[in-house]
């Protein structure tokens, strides 16, 4: 009987359950990105999701292997921090859309401070995290004081600044291209170091500090959240701030600083893409950078905890870049956003699964100690 009871009592575990959701979200987002592969062209529809679910590990050679997961990790770190950033503002109760317009205010003013500025790697990151802050705490200032939606605020600045960020930056790119210049030409002073890290990824240079960085901000974002008095009266805040206020709290002043922070996460997000040189940005797109949106998948997947979304950052980034790798004459290489879309969706449905897994629980449960009691009734019956 012990051992039942250790076993409800395990299933019934919330980062158990919270587990088994995310991997019944990937399964079946899984499956139907394969059924419309098959939809699409049946006969390679296996091997393009074992692709998409593989990534690096379909490279021939064992130093591609290890050279394109560094491509993968250093993507995650700044997908990573965008999941930490609507991550924390969820926590207080408010869905940080505007994450993608703090990224890019993270990206522009970071890298007009290392190309126009000349100014190294710590001052550049600082920079993108204020300039990401102060994006967010817009936003913050809208809702405290005039009740205006977060997601409206953070939509309309998206797109703000992404034309401001087109704008400035063009005074820094390349006159032979719409792209910025390269940090190892103009600036690698402002290029985050990789304190030897690339040479376990066969000496990829993107593979920098900013990967184990992104890693420490989850922990700290963790411990602020469950283990400070800070963290409560933020959380305290979003489950019901009359009540907060109430109780003494400054909830407007709460409401602004968390949006600052998630804000600054996330431009310090953009800053550990753009300073590892990995790529350039353009001065000429037109469309809000993705990573943004992508952290929305990797907060929900991770269950809305800022440690399971380390995992599932580096899950959606892997399946992203497996999305790229298959035949792109066949299949279109945004099969992996759908299959990203499709777990976002059914994230919704989490409190669904649950509510599933604990009946399942209760009704074995239930099953296995009447049967227990039948059986003991028979039994004393035939004595």
């Amino acid at each position: 009987m012990n051992e039942k009871a250790e076993k409800k009592s395990f299933l019934k575990n919330p980062s158990v359950q919270a587990i088994m959701t995310s991997l019944i979200c990937i399964i079946l987002g899984l499956l139907i990105g394969y059924i419309v592969l098959l939809l699409i062209n049946p006969a390679g529809a296996g091997e393009a999701i074992k692709t998409v679910l593989i990534n690096f590990l379909s490279r021939s050679s064992q130093a591609a292997k290890v050279k394109a997961l560094g491509n993968t990790l250093a993507k995650t770190a700044p997908l990573l921090m965008c999941a930490l950033s609507i991550c924390f503002c969820y926590k207080v109760g408010l869905f940080n859309i505007g994450a993608a317009g703090q990224y890019e205010a993270g990206a522009c003013f970071g890298l007009y401070a290392a190309l126009a500025w000349q100014l190294p790697w710590p001052v550049c990151l600082l920079i993108a995290g204020i300039a990401g802050g102060v994006i967010g705490a817009i936003s913050g200032v809208l809702k405290a004081y005039r009740n205006v939606n977060e997601v409206i605020s953070g939509i309309m600045l998206n797109w703000i600044m992404l034309y401001m960020s087109n704008t400035l930056l063009a005074k820094v790119k390349d006159p032979a291209s719409p792209y910025t210049l390269k940090l190892s030409a103009a600036n690698p002073k402002a290029l985050i170091p990789n304190a030897g890290l690339n040479a376990m990824f066969a000496n990829n240079k993107t593979v920098t500090l900013a990967i184990p960085l992104a890693i420490l901000f989850a922990i700290l974002i963790w411990v602020i959240l469950s283990k400070t008095k800070f963290g409560y009266e933020l959380k305290a805040t979003g489950y019901n701030k009359d009540a907060a206020m109430y109780a003494g709290m400054k909830e407007k002043q709460n409401i602004i600083v968390t949006l600052a922070i998630g804000g600054a996460l996330a431009g310090i997000g953009a800053a550990f893409l753009f300073l590892t040189g990995y790529q350039e940005w353009s001065t000429t797109q037109t469309s809000v950078p993705g990573m943004g949106f992508n952290g929305i998948a990797a907060t929900f997947l991770g269950g809305l905890h800022p440690i399971g979304t380390i995992f599932s950052s580096f899950f959606i980034q892997s399946i992203t870049d497996g999305g790229a790798l298959i035949d792109k004459s066949v299949y279109p290489s945004q099969i992996s956003d759908l299959i990203s879309s499709l777990i976002i969706y059914l994230c919704g449905f989490v409190l669904f699964f649950k509510f599933v897994i604990n009946n399942w629980i209760d009704k074995s449960t239930k099953k296995k100690e009447i049967s227990k009691v039948t059986g003991e009734a028979i039994e004393g019956g035939d004595k």
